[in-house]
């Protein structure tokens, strides 16, 4: 099976998703879960943060991301089947913190179902305090996102 297109819709932002939704992710309702969304998102954003060696800071230094808040306004149900794409995006970078946009693209619908925000804040795991952004994060997020 091949992936999906991506939307012109979503080609604001650099990273992009493909999952499909599963059986399981609906509720009661027969609709998907509020939360699921969030899982979407995050997994979103690790696809992002690898691209843009946030990953490697982990494993090397005791250092990486941590989510400092996170939102999401819905614009339509979803359900199964359908594959939602979403895409990301860091919108702004400041001395310690990373915001980022997601766009939850549904296939069968073929429009824009969510969007969420994320503040991330780069941090010690064993100082237990927020870190300055590295210029080579900066360097490397400002060349994914296509910024000078």
């Amino acid at each position: 099976m091949s992936e999906p297109a991506t939307p012109p819709e979503l080609a604001i932002h650099p990273v992009t998703l493909p999952l499909p939704v599963q059986w399981g992710d609906q509720d009661a309702f027969g609709h998907v879960n509020n939360v699921v969304h969030f899982r979407w998102m995050e997994s979103a954003r690790f696809e992002y943060f690898g691209r843009a060696g946030l990953g490697h800071m982990m494993s090397n230094q005791g250092q990486g991301p941590i989510l400092a808040s996170i939102k999401c306004d819905y614009r339509r149900q979803l359900s199964f089947p359908d594959t939602v794409i979403i895409s990301s995006s860091i919108t702004s970078i400041g001395r310690t913190s990373l915001k980022m946009a997601h766009l939850l693209y549904s296939t069968a619908q073929q429009a824009i179902a969510a969007q969420g925000e994320s503040v991330i804040v780069l941090f010690d795991y064993t100082a237990q305090r927020p870190v300055p952004v590295p210029d080579a994060i900066r360097a490397t997020i400002d060349a994914l996102e296509g910024r000078k």
